[in-house]
């Protein structure tokens, strides 16, 4: 191989991993971000999430990208693992789709898609085109590459040390390290199999010998998401350990049945078999050795996940068994930590069987309660200490109000749907509205955390007086919350000091835009000051007809027990 040919083989390999970079790019800017929503939104149903995960990967053309996306979800508690395990299994498929691209040997109209796809670039304006564009040029590039490549180790086939080497991937083992070892190098399954397909159709690897690093690939493919699993929690973990098994377990099928049987010859045609089955057989198989890698590469995949469809869950059993949670796991990610999954029997339609969750629910409310109080009494200091120190830990107890609401809504659908006694049907229905109102609560808190920043962007002072008021809005808030906590809450007493706590607020409220109107008209506040004042002041009264939302509910619940 003389020196132009090695130059030629970098040049190619550098097209070929630029253009689906470029393809890649392209596909995820149009898409938006739908794929992230779909896969938050994504329900149990087994055969869903294979079709979402094959979807999402054939877009993004990267399962390593999807599973990442999928470990961070799991990660954030929005997504559990039986749901990871079906998108997982669909994003193998879904990576499939590079190689069966550049199978169809399109390659003389790569030219022309590069100067469609650039002629978006530069001269349309509208982004979508653009990303139309992108996505073109991206695909015409790595045809290019490809041609580059396939050209540049064509004269590979006369060297004989090389063909030694080549050859030495027929043993099994060493093919399937070979392709582990450099899709883990370049964390691209798509690109390192675009890779062998080159080699293949330059006649320097044999389909025999190209299957094993094939299956390799499939395994190394894992690495990016097992980096990314570093320091997440053990469910997210697990979530990786399922995309690795899955392709473990692919590896070992396939490689007995290439070992077992001459499949790989039977596909490239130096095995006929006889008769008119074999003439058929001959006549439906690729010719291409292109062709023949993809084939084999989406069949891995695609009879992978129809034989371990059935096994998924317990593929996550599995999962658990090797990963079993430990002390302080979930310390450090979002969790319920009363609440256990509703279990209803149908033989009895779930009669009163809401008693069992009534206390966890309590529990698990007064929980959230407390995270929206040092949430609010955060972001009130915020504001009058103009810091924005604690923006990020106010965030993620926003996000974590946010979490339990959703979780707590769900097993409050459920048990409701079984509940055939009218009275606790009313005090589930209690639970569900305050659990919303104190998520609110949380959003408030979040607005008035989000006007500090405000005031340091813009420069912006608030007189004596009005950091007075903004000390105490901040007392009675804390105050009437903290009186959600009473352990006496919901009696009748309680009930009237919440709601006169709340009048308070109103009449606050009310007395406190009146100064803020005199200080406009003396010019002690700026035009800026007035409007960040007012938006609080909005909050503040919110806060305060949330307070007695929840506790004419906990009154109800007090009713109804």
């Amino acid at each position: 191989m003389q020196m132009t040919d090695f130059l030629g083989l970098l040049g190619g390999l550098a097209l070929f991993l630029y253009g689906m970079q470029m393809m890649s790019s392209g596909l995820e800017a149009a898409a938006g971000s739908r794929m992230k929503q779909i896969l938050e939104r994504l329900t149990a149903n087994r055969f869903l999430g294979v079709l979402v995960g094959a979807l999402i990967t054939a877009v993004i053309q990267s399962s390593s990208a999807t599973t990442v996306m999928v470990v961070g979800f799991v990660n954030a508690g929005m997504m559990t693992l039986n749901q990871a395990v079906w998108i997982i299994m669909g994003a193998n498929i879904g990576t499939t789709v590079t190689g069966l691209l550049i199978a169809l040997d399109v390659g003389e109209l790569a030219p022309l898609f590069a100067f469609v796809g650039v002629a978006l670039v530069v001269f349309v304006k509208k982004p979508q085109l653009q990303h139309v564009g992108q996505i073109l040029a991206g695909l015409g590039v790595l045809f290019i590459g490809m041609d580059m490549m396939s050209g540049a180790m064509s004269p590979l086939r006369e060297s004989e040390s090389f063909i030694n080497l080549m050859s030495t991937f027929s043993n099994p083992l060493l093919g399937i390290l070979a392709g582990t070892g450099f899709t883990a190098v370049i964390q691209s399954s798509s690109a390192s199999v675009g890779i062998l397909q080159a080699l293949a159709n330059s006649g320097v690897i044999q389909l025999s010998s190209a299957v094993f690093v094939l299956f390799g690939q499939n395994i190394g493919t894992c690495v990016t998401a097992v980096l990314a699993s570093i320091g997440t929690s053990r469910s997210a973990k697990r979530t990786t350990l399922i995309h690795l098994m899955f392709n473990i377990i692919g590896t070992i099928i396939f490689t007995s049945l290439f070992i077992t049987f001459p499949i790989a010859h039977v596909i490239d045609g130096t095995i006929v078999l006889p008769g008119e089955f074999g003439q058929t057989l001959s006549n439906i198989l690729p010719s291409s050795p292109a062709a023949q890698i993809a084939m084999v590469h989406t069949s891995f995949n695609i009879i992978t996940t129809i034989l371990l469809l059935p096994l998924g869950n317990y593929l996550a059993k599995a999962t658990t068994r090797i990963l079993p949670e430990l002390p302080g796991d979930q310390e450090g990610q979002m969790h319920l930590e009363y609440l256990t999954p509703v279990q209803v029997s149908s033989k009895d339609g779930g009669l009163g069987v809401s008693a069992i969750y009534m206390d966890q629910l309590q529990h698990e409310l007064r929980r959230m309660m407390t995270m929206a109080l040092n949430n609010v009494e955060a972001s009130f200091r915020s504001v009058l200490n103009r810091s924005v120190d604690e923006q990020e830990k106010m965030d993620q107890v926003e996000e974590y109000l946010d979490y339990l609401n959703k979780e707590i809504s769900l097993h409050v659908s459920k048990l409701i749907a079984y509940e055939t006694n009218e009275q606790a049907s009313a005090v589930i229905s209690s639970y569900f509205t305050i659990s919303g109102n104190i998520e609110r609560i949380g959003d408030h808190a979040n607005n008035l955390a989000g006007y500090t920043q405000m005031l340091l962007r813009r420069n912006i002072y608030f007189s004596d007086e009005a950091q007075k008021e903004i000390k105490a809005m901040q007392d009675i808030c804390c105050e009437s919350i903290g009186r959600l906590l009473d352990l006496n809450a919901s009696s009748q007493p309680w009930l009237g000091q919440v709601a006169a706590l709340e009048q308070r607020i109103d009449d606050m409220t009310a007395e406190y835009r009146t100064n803020h109107l005199r200080r406009m008209k003396d010019g002690t506040c700026s035009d800026e000051a007035c409007i960040v004042y007012s938006e609080l002041l909005t909050d503040f009264e919110r806060i305060g007809d949330h307070v007695l939302n929840i506790a004419e509910e906990m009154a109800k619940v007090r009713e109804h027990i």
